[in-house]
């Protein structure tokens, strides 16, 4: 730890001709609401642009936390399935990195919040499978919506946010199979599995929504105090 804060590291976007100001360049990015959640919660946090898979382990044993991002949706030969039409692009720089990252802190007992595509990259490292589209949970393109979520009695998840609560969400794929060993901590009303967590591990949760878009900081607290230890 740096100054009593914990390191969270929070892996990134990589995106051709971003734009700002003056400029048209390759860069690594970020929702600023990542790091503003990081910092609200206690930690300091450490951006994480895709980089060489064999550099994974020594880049997590650096961090006191890891938080897997959201962002593109996960290639399917990751999971053992043909591209349904509607899956976007493979981002597959990404793929290879976040999976080698999670693998990393999974071995090293480093604390891991998988959001969205995060939570995916989770239940795909230990073997399981997504649904490549579900109707109702981005109703526009670009605009957040939300739904309520409901916690799974006696969870990791259900510890942090014992109650029914209403959260930022957008995503259009979701957990088919759980990976091995992957519990299912909450769900929406309609069933989909809303958050994952390995009850084997000191500290690993997975939430479908965006808890950087929101205001309530319970999860991210509970990854920095996870880290703190």
């Amino acid at each position: 730890m740096t100054g009593g804060r914990p390191l969270i590291g929070v892996s990134t976007y990589l995106e051709p001709g971003a734009r700002w100001n003056v400029w048209e360049l390759d860069a690594a990015l970020l929702p600023a609401g990542y790091p503003r959640l990081v910092q609200r919660a206690g930690g300091l946090v450490a951006m994480l642009p895709p980089d060489a898979p064999d550099h994974a382990a020594a880049t997590v044993a650096r961090l006191d936390g890891l938080v897997v991002a959201g962002g593109p949706d996960v290639e399917p030969v990751h999971y053992g399935a043909e591209r349904d039409p509607r899956t976007g692009p493979p981002a597959r720089e990404r793929d290879a990195w976040e999976l080698a990252l999670i693998d990393a802190a999974l071995a090293a007992g480093v604390p891991l919040l998988g959001v969205c595509r995060g939570m995916q990259l989770l239940n795909v490292a230990l073997g399981g499978t997504l649904t490549q589209h579900i109707d109702g949970h981005a109703e526009v393109v670009g605009v957040f919506g939300d739904h309520p979520v409901k916690p799974v009695p006696g969870t990791l998840y259900a510890g942090v946010v014992p109650e029914e609560s209403a959260v930022p969400t957008y995503h259009h794929q979701a957990v088919d199979r759980l990976g091995s060993g992957l519990v299912a901590s909450a769900h929406a009303a309609d069933g989909t599995v809303e958050a994952i967590e390995l009850p084997s591990a000191a500290w690993v949760l997975g939430v479908q929504w965006h808890p950087e878009m929101g205001e309530d900081v319970r999860v991210m607290e509970a990854l920095v105090r996870a880290a703190t230890a």
